[in-house]
């Protein structure tokens, strides 16, 4: 994880990403909201599923809409979280999608910028 002070996102469709993902959160009162954008520009928004049957990571869930959408590729994906790192099994989703070097960025819950990595 990179220091805080040290994160910026200069793309504004990045920044976007993270606005939508902080948004899903609040609004859906989940632990984490994440947002993805496929290769032609669309966004997809989900918040984390924690059902008795289903458990799946936001950013699982907004790949997952990606996919059954009919996305072929990602270019980027954010998640909001309190946590400290993007879990393998995110990463592992976004790289099914969108290859090794996707950008995935995590931002904490007041949208800062704390990462950003790839899904390699």
């Amino acid at each position: 994880m990179t220091d805080n002070a040290e994160v910026t996102v200069q793309d504004p469709e990045d920044r976007k990403l993270i606005t939508l993902a902080r948004a899903t959160r609040a609004r859906n009162a989940v632990p984490e909201g994440a947002a993805v954008r496929d290769e032609t520009g669309r966004t997809y928004v989900a918040g984390t599923v924690a059902l008795d049957s289903l458990r799946l990571s936001a950013l699982q869930t907004a790949v997952a809409m990606a996919v059954a959408s009919g996305a072929r590729s990602l270019e980027a994906a954010a998640v909001v979280s309190e946590a400290a790192a993007v879990p393998d099994a995110d990463r592992a989703a976004v790289r099914d999608l969108g290859g090794p070097d996707t950008p995935v960025l995590l931002a904490g819950p007041d949208g800062t910028p704390g990462a950003v990595i790839t899904a390699g």
